[in-house]
């Protein structure tokens, strides 16, 4: 994975995460039917069979979220690597330091000059 491009390892973690949070919610969901079937009157049964399937409409809407959140980072990511490979380096001209003294020795020759009249 050290070779992997970071686009890639970000879609991997989503997709841990998204088979992560739905088996949660399957078991929280098996966990409301539970109470549901042993509940004792109608009424209760009923709220404990809405809450599993308000848990699971939650945990999907909150896992396709999650996934998309991800495709986005990693998609950016990619076109920012892309651009970044496609993008020319300028190169910095260093001047040479030659160049320094010899503008120097030249601005004191013409000062000398100057005096001189």
């Amino acid at each position: 994975m050290a070779d992997a491009d970071l686009d890639v390892v970000i879609r991997q973690l989503a997709r841990q995460l998204h088979t992560g949070l739905m088996t949660r919610a399957k078991e929280r969901r098996d966990r409301f039917n539970g109470l549901a079937t042993k509940a004792k009157s109608k009424e209760t049964a009923d709220r404990f069979k809405m809450m599993a399937k308000a848990t699971l409409e939650q945990a999907t809407a909150a896992a396709k979220r999650l996934q998309m959140s991800a495709d986005n980072v990693a998609d950016s990511y990619a076109r920012s690597m892309r651009i970044a490979a496609s993008t020319p380096v300028a190169v910095k001209v260093e001047k040479a330091k030659d160049e320094k003294p010899a503008k120097k020795a030249a601005k004191a020759k013409k000062a000398k000059a100057k005096k001189g009249k």
